[in-house]
């Protein structure tokens, strides 16, 4: 479990109030996490196992949006067996997740969500999106809510090639279309008042961030575009993106503007920083002190 980490925080964003929710824990390995990024660089950010794998956060992002409660991202749910759970390290035991709890740690039920919004639909991102019952049935798991991701994200997730189908299992989003919860979006989209989502492809080619704006403030909820602070140099990009100049791209026009504008940029993985401003003055993407 993530030792120390509170199962959600807060913080304002204009006269909205976001609040991350630590839906649990993953290891991966440490050099797909970063690509062509010499190990011994990349290890003293996060620090690898004997296995070579480093722990990440799986952090959700729960929106008090004027007209919506939005639930961005939920984790990798409950329907994992043993061998899975080995592989990939989770830890994330709650009622029935640790996302459900840190839901209502933040004050609020499940059954509460209005929108579930994907940044991109694989395992650690959309898992939580269904749930297996005590009945052995896999269904929604916010019945309801409506459901947002990219139209491409979710037709490019049954290509199922030999390069993505492990990342894509059919059983987080098929029963979401069975039960016709989808509103898919295409490119920009205004998905309720102070919440939008913004392309951002590379790790996947319809892989979007979201942007929240409210009185001129504005947070951006990364995804995998920027998995940890520690990603933030532009050429520090996973070895799981499909298309790594394209990341680096996405990447640079986002530094862009959230060093002009003043963002706060929420990193959905990183083990120990929930989020943070780039330093203006900085000539490369740092995190302000």
């Amino acid at each position: 479990m993530q030792e120390g980490l509170p199962l959600s925080r807060s913080v304002e964003v204009g006269s909205i109030r976001i609040h991350g929710i630590e839906a649990g824990v993953q290891q991966l390995d440490g050099g797909a996490m970063f690509g062509v990024v010499p190990k011994p660089l990349w290890e003293r950010r996060i620090p690898a196992d004997t296995r070579n794998r480093i722990p990440l956060a799986m952090r959700c992002l729960l929106v008090e949006a004027p007209e919506a409660l939005v639930l961005i991202d939920t984790g990798v749910g409950n329907k994992y067996d043993d061998r899975f759970a080995d592989i990939y390290g989770i830890s994330n035991a709650g009622d029935p997740t640790r996302l459900e709890d840190g839901i209502r740690h933040a004050g609020f039920e499940p059954s509460d969500v209005d929108i579930v919004l994907n940044t991109h639909l694989h395992f650690d991102h959309a898992g939580g999106d269904t749930v297996r019952r005590d009945d052995g049935a896999i269904v929604p798991a916010f019945p309801a809510a409506r459901y947002v991701v990219q139209k491409g994200e979710l037709d490019f997730a049954h290509s199922l090639n030999e390069r993505i189908r492990a990342s894509y299992l059919l059983e987080n989003f098929d029963p979401v279309t069975e039960a016709g919860l989808w509103d898919l979006v295409e490119g920009v989209a205004q998905v309720t008042r102070g919440v939008k989502v913004v392309p951002t492809p590379g790790h996947t080619p319809f892989h979007h961030s979201v942007m929240i704006e409210s009185d001129g403030a504005t947070a951006c909820f990364l995804g995998d575009v920027c998995p940890t602070s520690a990603h933030l140099p532009l050429p520090w990009i996973m070895g799981y993106d499909l298309e790594p100049l394209v990341t680096l791209e996405s990447k640079r026009g986002l530094w862009e503007r959230a060093r002009s504008e003043n963002w706060l940029l929420v990193f959905e993985h990183d083990p120990r920083v929930p989020w943070g401003r780039l330093d203006p003055e900085a000539d490369r993407p740092v995190l302000l002190e």
